[in-house]
Formats: structure tokens, C-alpha cells, sequence
């Protein structure tokens, strides 16, 4: 397995890596993670973690694309022809833009590709404002187009994104396996919620709570827009923001600032991914403001199992998996967002049958059992195409 990744930081694709991870070790496999030289430690049993070099005076990877990636997927793919030149493997399976090194690995090394699709590669530098050169974003969507023909299996993480490879090559064998919900079954001592409370000064109040990271595409300005709208018709509201970096959170506490809403505004700055059940549990409202993007956030799973009700904007992101009957789909503006996070607040029938229906919907279909049992049935219909091939 080849992840462009720093492995392991708390997020999106690191965290869809790391379920891959453990879901192919339960169903008996043995797998050799190629990956970035950067992130926290961590031990997964079953699996060999093996770093490539480290670029001098580089010590973060950010999110999104970035100049630097480009050594460092070099490095990769050397780092990936060696294991395979010394070792003995059955297949190559990709994320992210590994699938260009895995498209040029199934050639040399004559194995089987599986591409693990987290996003649209184009799409990308609109979400991250990367680059406004349409020249490089067309080269981009010709690579995306041949990583997807040199593939024997494409795994999208959603259903837009499988709209996206049909797009390319309607005959490709492409399947999604949406992200299981991080935390099930796990519950919360009350004291341990009430500590997040006082933690943060919210005792008495109703909070909406954000978590993620502060990237442009999640909208955390938007919501920021919103917060005067809902203090006008609930002036014990307050909203709470997990996550981001602090060069983000500064921007962002100024805007807050600006538009005099700053006290009713925590930033915690990032978590432990353990306390985020706590989170969850000390919220009233739990928000999902993104503004783009085709891939549904990681978070959204938890989330509908929090038993918390949610607000999102309506956007593909989101549609593609809330429905009106589980969460409020708002317009994404700052009038849109406040009304649907005021509705939310204001009737508790409804928030509690959201809730209710939420939980339903994500242990019916995004368990662990549900999960493990896709990429069992995604490893079959790759050794069958594979062996076809």
C-alpha cells in the first residue's frame, strides 16, 4: 500500500488510510505501508510501516496539494520500487495521487492496481486555491484520466466520486466504501462531559459545535457569519470550534472579532481525536458549514452516530448521504446556516427525531461489521478482475 500521507495525523485521508489498514489485517491479509516520513508514530498490528527520506528543512506536510509533495512522491515511488524489487507482494493498492506511481509500479512489476479514490485530484486546486493556471489543472485532470484507465479496481469513498471515474471510463470496475464512523458504541461518562463544560465556560449555555480542519472549502467563515443571525433569537447560543492550525485560527478569531460576535466564539485549537466523543456529547448542535468539494467529510459519520442533531449546508458533499430525514440541509450562506441552526435549537422534537433517526441510519449502514464487510467484497471483485486481467 503506497499513502502520500503523513501517517498518522488525525484527518481525513490519513484516518481512511488507517481503516483500510486494519479492515485488510482482520480479513487476513498482511500489508507493507509505503509512506511519508512525517506524522505521528503509531503501530498497526499486521502491517509494516516503511517511511521514505525526509526532504531537508521540511517538518509538515499541509493539507491539499503543495509544491513540496512533488519530491516527496518521488521519493515514494523509489522508496516503493525498492520494497517491490526485494519483496514478494500480490498487489498494489493507492491513495491519492499515489495511483500515478502505482499505474507506473503495475507496468514494471506487473501487479494489480487498486486505486483508493479520496477526491477528484483536479478539483483539488479549486478546494485548496493552489493555482489559478488552468494549463496545470488540465494536466492534472489527463493524469487523473490515465492513473483511472491504469487501474484494475477504483474503491471512491462516495458516491459522486464514482459519478467522476464512470465519467472517464464507464467500464472501469468502480465501487464505494463510504468512511465508517470513528467512534461506535463508545459512551461517555457524564462527568467527563460536564468537564468539557467548564473547560470552556459553557455551563448554561446551548452550544453548536464545529469540528475539522480550518482548510478555505470547510467553510468556518461562513459559520463564523452565522453567528450573529442565531444569537438575534437565542442569546445563550455558543459555538465551539475544534480543530485547526493556529496560523488558520488567527484569521479566523479576527473575523469573529470583527464582527462582534467574538465572546460568544471558542477555538480550541486541535484535540486529541479521544476527547471528540466528550465533544459530541457537551454539544446541542453539531455543524458541517462546507462551502465545496465532491467527497463527504469524515466527520459526517460520527456525527450521525453522536446522537447530537446536525446541520449542513445542502451541497453534493453532503447530499450525497444526508437526507432531510436526518439532518437540516441548510443554504450555504450565512442566513441559511443561521436558520437552520436556530431551528435546530428552538424545537427540541425536532432536534431529538433527527437525532434519533441519525444513530438508525449510521449503524444500519456505516458500522464496522457494515464496513469490513465492503472491503471484503471489494478485495473479491479485485482478485477476480485482477485475475481476469
Amino acid at each position: 500500500m503506497i499513502a502520500p500521507e503523513p501517517f498518522f495525523e488525525p484527518r481525513g485521508t490519513p484516518l481512511s488510510v488507517l481503516h483500510r489498514l486494519q479492515a485488510l489485517v482482520q480479513l487476513g491479509h498482511e500489508v507493507d505501508l509505503v509512506t511519508y516520513p512525517y506524522g505521528e508514530p503509531l503501530e498497526v498490528p499486521g502491517v509494516r510501516i516503511i517511511r521514505s527520506p525526509r526532504l531537508p528543512g521540511l517538518r509538515r506536510v499541509k493539507v491539499g496539494p503543495s509544491w513540496p509533495k512533488i519530491p516527496l512522491d518521488l521519493l515514494l515511488f523509489l522508496r516503493a520500487l525498492v520494497r517491490l524489487w526485494g519483496g514478494r507482494y500480490q498487489a498494489i493498492h493507492t491513495h491519492e495521487e499515489a495511483a500515478f506511481l502505482g499505474a507506473l509500479l503495475r507496468r514494471l512489476a506487473r501487479l494489480p492496481h487498486l486505486y483508493d479514490m479520496h477526491s477528484s485530484l483536479p478539483q483539488q486546486f479549486e478546494n485548496f486555491s493552489f493555482t489559478s493556471s488552468r494549463t496545470v489543472v488540465r494536466i492534472w485532470g489527463i493524469l487523473e484520466r490515465w492513473a483511472v484507465r491504469a487501474s484494475d479496481l477504483i474503491i471512491c469513498i462516495c458516491p459522486s466520486l464514482e459519478d467522476v471515474v464512470r465519467g472517464i471510463d464507464p467500464t472501469r470496475p468502480v465501487l464505494t466504501i463510504e468512511n465508517p464512523m470513528l467512534f461506535e458504541g463508545q459512551t461517555v461518562p457524564g462527568h467527563v462531559v460536564a468537564e468539557i463544560r467548564r473547560r470552556w465556560g459553557l455551563e448554561g449555555r446551548r452550544v453548536t459545535l464545529y469540528t475539522g480542519t480550518f482548510e478555505a472549502y470547510q467553510g468556518v467563515d461562513l459559520l463564523l457569519r452565522s453567528v450573529s443571525r442565531v444569537l438575534e433569537v437565542a442569546e445563550d447560543a455558543r459555538f465551539v470550534l475544534v480543530g485547526g492550525q493556529e496560523r488558520q485560527i488567527r484569521p479566523m478569531r479576527e473575523l469573529a472579532q470583527g464582527m462582534g460576535v467574538a465572546d460568544a466564539v471558542t477555538f480550541t485549537g486541535q484535540r486529541p481525536l479521544s476527547e471528540m466523543p466528550a465533544y459530541f456529547q457537551a454539544a446541542d448542535v453539531l455543524v458541517s458549514p462546507r462551502t465545496a468539494g465532491l467527497n463527504t467529510p469524515l466527520k459526517i459519520y460520527s456525527y450521525l452516530a453522536s446522537g447530537r442533531p446536525i446541520v449542513a449546508t445542502r451541497i453534493l458533499a453532503h447530499t450525497q448521504v444526508l437526507t432531510p430525514e436526518v439532518a437540516v440541509l441548510a443554504d450555504p450562506t450565512p442566513e441559511g446556516l443561521a436558520a437552520g441552526i436556530s431551528g435546530v435549537l428552538a424545537d427540541k422534537p425536532l432536534a431529538e427525531r433527527l437525532a434519533r433517526r441519525a444513530r438508525a441510519f449510521a449503524e444500519a449502514e456505516f458500522s464496522h461489521a457494515a464496513y469490513l464487510r465492503k472491503v471484503r467484497g471489494a478485495y473479491e471483485s479485485f482478485a477476480e478482475v485482477a485475475g481476469r486481467g
